[in-house]
């Protein structure tokens, strides 16, 4: 359906692309991924003929359909949310207008014709998939956010259905319920999706193989974003032992060639031998793209033990009552994510404890010594617009030097000429990485954050992972992301109806007592599960009743069941343990026999090396995996691993 043929672009002297090649079929489900600059842009500006090729050509079946959703901006005129959603082709949206201003007879049987009328209820059902309730279907879309315009132009696009469905992140501007939905609805999509995005659960959930911009190439992976991650760390081990070869090699010929070029009988040997090197078809020195940062943040001022306390909460929008008397309290160190569905009052409660938004009875109580520091409302109120995003963040509390702050600017997408922008021209992602750097480089002591991970990158989500962990405060948050999650939530607390269930563990442990269909679907689940709802209420103490003998021999059953199992379990993570101490040392040897020279003198010797390599790494993937779902929890239930 679509081929880009020996594809090469330029820009400014830069090479993006050289001797690129890609097919796209009907059907496939791809991502995607590359460093931010790598080019991947360029590459969906090339397929929309937005921009032409240096070389090669870019090839669109005749008579296929194209799609795309872009990162940021979508336009919006007069057309109620309705119109733009059913607007899927240029003279649909004409024929709109003209059944708008006038009721023509021959506009309206051209819009019979092209089925327009059969459109509406399937764009009212996708426009109801993504939140939009029905008295917005005819709200003119510019009265709403840029978000919801996107959205709409998404349900546009769905309703059209193209042979090729290019999007550009587009689950920046959706909520957890409306992205749940979106993915199943992509699942079952009958065109071919080519899309960008830096939701790695996302990519799992949908994609059947990988693209990856590399050093002005493209490669190709079958499998979702995991199995890419697998591969490209086997693909790049091979490239380091094979580029170590050659330089031995080279160094080689070149210590002979200087050896014996000025003795006359070995000079014509030692001229063959740098023709040799010149004649070698060069491998590139290994790049690593995934660039981690250096700098340690600054700590914030410690608080007392008790960071924040909200005794008897009781808050209201209107007639919409979210919270009556709750009781919340958060302790110095812990990294607690808010879950639960739209509209639970998760956004609610941060802001009440960032002290946002008044509450109309409780008490809410910082701890000795806190500092609160709220990123949602910090976006944009916290920057000066007349100065450059450089002066902003040497504009610190906690001073940096020029060279510290460029390096973590870089690492949150502001790179070479990006610092010395006007604040004021950013957009608003930009903004908000923005906010995020100064944020980071003074940070408070109870940090509450919504959405952090929206408008950045892969690296800079790891990047702002690797800042949080160094974090020495308090952190609550909300995120759709469950990479994110992961990594940072030491405990979760679950909103539902104005009810906060706590639990004491990590993601993990969440997933484990909700019984969840899936990770993501957990962040929206309603129901919690009864343990913890018993968990969460205390019953007034009775005294006990003396034991029978026969309660006293059940109870010791159970207790010697409960001892087998932990010493199964224990000897499971011991037997993987080995099998992964094992499969690393056999790695070892393997990447150890594909630097030496020697291999390379046995025809395919190195090939077989290599698939066997690339065998151990998966297996050692796979085992690893294993054994953190193993020391995760106990099965028993005994002890719950936080």
């Amino acid at each position: 359906m679509l081929t880009l043929s020996q594809v090469g672009k330029s820009y400014g002297g830069r090479t993006l692309f050289s001797d690129v090649s890609l097919q796209v079929n009907r059907a496939e489900r791809i991502g995607l991924v590359g460093p931010n600059g790598a080019g991947k842009t360029t590459l969906f500006s090339l397929i929309l003929k937005e921009c032409e090729p240096d070389d090669g050509s870019v090839i669109f079946q005749k008579g296929a359909t194209l799609g795309y959703l872009p990162q940021e901006s979508a336009p919006s005129g007069e057309e109620t949310v309705l119109e733009l959603a059913t607007a899927v082709t240029p003279e649909m949206a004409a024929l709109q207008r003209q059944l708008k201003d006038d009721d023509d007879h021959e506009a309206h049987a051209r819009f019979d014709e092209l089925g327009g009328f059969q459109l509406e209820p399937k764009a009212k059902r996708i426009l109801a998939g993504l939140a939009f309730r029905e008295s917005d279907f005819h709200r003119p879309a510019r009265t709403m956010s840029g978000g919801w315009v996107m959205r709409a132009h998404l349900a546009r696009l769905l309703v059209q259905e193209p042979d090729l469905l290019m999007l550009d992140e587009p689950t920046n501007h959706l909520d957890l319920e409306s992205l749940v939905w979106f993915q199943n609805y992509l699942r079952a999509y009958p065109g071919a999706i080519l899309m960008i995005s830096h939701d790695r659960e996302f990519l799992n959930a949908l994609v059947d193989s990988i693209i990856d911009i590399h050093q002005r190439r493209i490669h190709r992976y079958r499998g979702n974003y995991d199995d890419y991650l697998t591969q490209r760390a086997a693909r790049e081990e091979q490239h380091l032992a094979a580029y170590k070869n050659q330089q031995r090699e080279i160094q080689s010929l070149q210590e002979f060639a200087d050896r014996f070029r000025a003795k006359a009988s070995k000079a014509s040997q030692a001229q063959s031998k740098l023709k040799q090197i010149d004649r070698m078809d060069k491998i590139e020195a290994p790049v690593s793209e995934d660039r981690k940062i250096k700098f340690r943040f600054p700590q914030p001022p410690r608080s007392g033990t008790k960071v924040i306390t909200l005794n008897g909460i009781h808050h209201a929008y209107g007639d919409h009552v979210v919270y009556r008397g709750i009781d919340f309290a958060a302790e110095r160190g812990q990294c607690t994510v808010l879950v639960g569905p739209n509209g639970s009052g998760k956004s609610t409660l941060l802001k009440i404890l960032g002290g946002v938004i008044p509450f109309q009875s409780g008490s809410r109580e910082p701890g000795h010594n806190v500092k609160v520091g709220y990123y949602a409302q910090y976006r944009v109120e916290m920057l000066n617009t007349a100065r450059s995003v450089l002066q902003e963040v040497l504009d610190s509390p906690n001073p940096v030097s020029e060279q510290t702050a460029r390096t973590v600017l870089g690492s949150f997408l502001f790179r070479q000429d990006d610092v010395f922008k006007n604040v004021g021209v950013l957009s608003g992602g930009e903004k908000s990485r923005l906010a995020l750097v100064k944020l980071l480089l003074d940070p408070p002591n109870l940090l509450l954050m919504d959405e952090p991970t929206t408008h950045l990158d892969m690296a800079s989500i790891d990047a702002l992972i690797g800042a949080l962990r160094q974090y020495e405060g308090t952190l609550i948050f909300i995120s759709h992301d469950v990479y994110f999650i992961r990594a940072l939530a030491s405990t979760v607390l679950h909103i539902d109806t104005g009810r906060l269930t706590p639990y004491a563990g990590d993601y993990q442990y969440y997933l484990d007592k909700s019984k969840a269909v899936s990770e993501r679907a957990a962040l929206t689940a309603g129901e919690k599960p009864a343990v913890e709802q018993k968990a969460a209420t205390v019953p007034t103490a009775a005294p006990s009743p003396r034991k029978t003998k026969e309660q006293k021999r059940q109870e010791a059953e159970e207790r010697n069941a409960r001892s087998r199992i932990r010493k199964e379990h224990e000897h499971k993570i011991a037997t993987v343990e080995a099998r992964i101490v094992s499969l690393e040392l056999q790695q070892k040897k393997l990447v150890a026999q594909l630097e030496d020279p020697a291999t390379y003198t046995s025809a395919g010797a190195a090939f077989e090396l290599n698939r066997e390599l690339l065998g151990v790494s998966e297996l050692l993937e796979s085992l690893t995996r294993e054994w953190n779902e193993l020391a995760a929890i106990d099965p028993a239930g005994i002890t719950e691993v936080c």
